[in-house]
This record gives C-alpha cells, sequence and structure tokens, in this order.
C-alpha cells in the first residue's frame, strides 16, 4: 500500500532534512548574526557617548546624604565669597543654588535622602558649607550624613573632589555645624592651607524673615 504524503521537511523515506528547508533555516541564521555583527560596532560608542555629553548642572558641586532610614529633615547650607548664604529659606544666591532639598519623608515620595547644592561659576575666596537638623521625626541619634564636594574648573576639565568625603554626625535636632571651610583661587584651584572647619553660622544670616 503506497504512503500518504504529508508537508514536512523529511523526506518520503523520513531518514534526511529536505534540502530547501535547511537552506532557508541557514539563510535566516546568517540573516540573523550578520544585522547583529554589523550593529556591535554602533552600541558601546552610543552610551559612552551619553555619558560623555552629561554635563555637571554647575561649577562647585556639593552633594549631602544621610541613611534612608533615617526620617529626618537635614539642611545643607552654602556660603560663596561675596553671597548671601544659600539653604531651605533662601534657595538661590549669585553664586549658590539649593536644587534639592530634602524634608525627610515629609511630602517626598523619593526613599533617598540627599540634598544638593551647586554654584555657577568660581569666585574666588573662601567657600563654607554647614548643616543643621532641622527635624528628626525617626528619633534615632546621631545622624551620620556624608558631604562631598567637588569643582569642576571649566566644561573641558574633569571634576575633581575638593577633599576625600566628610563624614560628620548630628547630634540633637536645631544643632548646626560646619563641614568645611576651604578657599579657592580665581581658577579653581585650592589654596594649600585654608582648609578647616571652625564653625561659621550661616542659618542665622541666611533666613528670609
Amino acid at each position: 500500500m503506497p504512503r500518504m504524503k504529508h508537508d514536512s521537511w523529511l523526506d518520503d523515506d523520513g531518514g534526511g532534512v529536505n534540502q530547501v528547508g535547511l537552506d532557508l533555516v541557514m539563510l535566516m541564521l546568517f540573516g540573523f548574526v550578520a544585522i547583529v555583527v554589523l550593529l556591535l560596532p554602533f552600541i558601546n560608542p552610543v552610551a559612552k557617548k551619553a555619558q560623555d555629553d552629561i554635563i555637571p548642572p554647575g561649577n562647585i558641586m556639593v552633594e549631602v546624604t544621610w541613611p534612608n532610614e533615617i526620617n529626618a529633615d537635614v539642611d545643607t547650607w552654602c556660603h560663596a565669597p561675596g553671597d548671601v548664604p544659600v539653604g531651605y529659606s533662601n534657595k538661590g544666591g549669585i553664586v549658590f543654588n539649593l536644587l534639592r532639598d530634602d524634608l525627610g519623608s515629609y511630602m517626598d515620595p523619593a526613599p533617598a535622602n540627599m540634598e544638593q547644592c551647586y554654584s555657577r561659576g568660581i569666585m574666588p575666596g573662601e567657600y563654607t558649607v554647614n548643616l543643621h537638623l532641622f527635624s528628626n521625626a525617626s528619633g534615632i541619634f546621631p545622624v551620620p550624613v556624608t558631604v562631598i564636594i567637588s569643582v569642576k574648573k571649566s566644561s573641558n576639565k574633569e571634576l575633581m573632589r575638593v577633599a576625600p568625603p566628610f563624614s560628620v554626625l548630628l547630634y540633637r535636632t536645631g544643632e548646626e555645624i560646619t563641614v568645611v571651610r576651604f578657599s579657592l583661587d580665581a581658577e579653581g584651584n585650592g589654596i594649600p592651607g585654608s582648609m578647616h572647619s571652625l564653625f561659621k553660622p550661616l542659618r542665622s544670616a541666611g533666613v528670609v524673615q
């Protein structure tokens, strides 16, 4: 009795692969590999270019962070030469701007506790960075805070840190401390021997009545 034919890549004897079907699969596979090979040179350079195109929003950057699990409102105060102190109640001056005022978890859906302050340009003279513990709903003390200060002298220069990250502790609500005071020349270079942490009140001078 003759066997019935059926649609398959197998031949009538069931012992081999239909050559047309095999050629079609191989052509599709080679085509896919060719496309991937052609695209590979363009993937990483695009990502790298995107990273290189990121321009910091200021010349002097102050980044303040504290543990996410501590529901506290830590205020950053920055003071540039010849300018007014900049903080939560006075977010913009001639030089500095407070980009982010973190209130802890109050009206803040972001989990990260972070404040950022940036300068427009570099003025020669002394800079001061203070922290003030406005409130601490968590009741956890002391509050550990990390402060990173970086300087970008110009658009074609690399971002450089003024010093290693500063790690400080805030022990009570209402406490204000000076994290660091340092001086820069007109080119943004640090002046040797100018860095110290002698307390200089900023909040009382910067609060807008």
